[in-house]
């Protein structure tokens, strides 16, 4: 299962059942879970805990120092979950003591070729980073959320889950849930309608999203105009106050 070319330092912890091809490296501090497959010319380094079930591909560089000209090589980590597919090129940052000091990845997600995860970004499960897409530091992105090919987003800003941001996107501010963006800088223009179908939403509570996306974006009220008017369906329909929900705790305003 460990090609006799792979590196694996005396302080890293294998599971059970799990593959290294040949030229790769795992450094210290690293917990890789059982039933991995690390193809050929990965780097893992540590403190990194990975969960069960990865495939990760080769020439893909995972838990390495991030890129924050501030870090000093304090000892900060990176957790992944299980069932994820890591594929070639992709660049997973650990996290940095400005923030919690930890790059956080929950599982079944799929991070496509030269896909970026910069430092103390938190993204949820059942996520899809299409080629290219990358976003950076202290960056939080909700379940089931797409970033098309070529993506971006800045810093500090948060995808709401089920969110799609749309090929050559360049998000600067937040996306709240279910919505989908394009162009540079990102802008709103529909509901993932099509996402919340695939994922079993009922019909009257993808239409209650639709009403809420029109309230907020599309009859030219100022936001706490548009949530105060929201309210009433938030009642009825949990997305509706899921998207109220997460409008509260955004701090770099809305995609708008």
């Amino acid at each position: 299962m460990i090609h006799p070319t792979a590196i694996i330092e005396p302080g890293a912890k294998l599971g059970n059942n799990v593959s290294v091809g040949p030229y790769s490296y795992i450094g210290n501090d690293v917990v890789i879970g059982d039933d991995c497959k690390i193809e050929s010319h990965v780097v893992i380094k540590g403190p990194s805990e990975i969960g069960s079930g990865n495939h990760i591909f080769q020439f893909a560089s995972v838990g390495e120092a991030c890129q924050d000209k501030k870090y000093k090589d304090e000892p900060t980590k990176l957790i992944i979950g299980d069932n994820n597919v890591i594929r070639e090129c992709a660049t997973i940052h650990r996290g940095t003591i400005q923030d919690q000091g930890v790059t956080i990845i929950g599982s079944n997600n799929l991070f496509m070729a030269y896909t970026h995860v910069a430092h103390d970004a938190v993204i949820g499960s059942n996520v899809i980073f299409a080629n290219n897409a990358s976003v950076a530091g202290h960056v939080h992105i909700g379940d089931w959320v797409i970033l098309a090919g070529n993506s971006g987003v800045h810093q500090f800003c948060k995808v709401g889950a089920h969110a799609f941001v749309g090929m050559y996107s360049g998000v600067n501010q937040d996306v709240p849930p279910f919505v989908t963006t394009t162009g540079t800088p990102a802008r709103p223009v529909a509901i993932n309608t099509e996402g919340l179908k695939r994922r079993g939403f009922e019909p009257d509570e993808v239409m209650a999203t639709r009403r809420a996306y029109k309230t907020l974006f599309r009859k030219g009220l100022k936001l706490d105009e548009a949530v105060a008017a929201l309210q009433d369906e938030a009642k009825q329909f949990p997305a509706v106050q899921q998207m109220i929900d997460f409008i509260a705790t955004s701090e770099r305003g809305l995609v708008r």
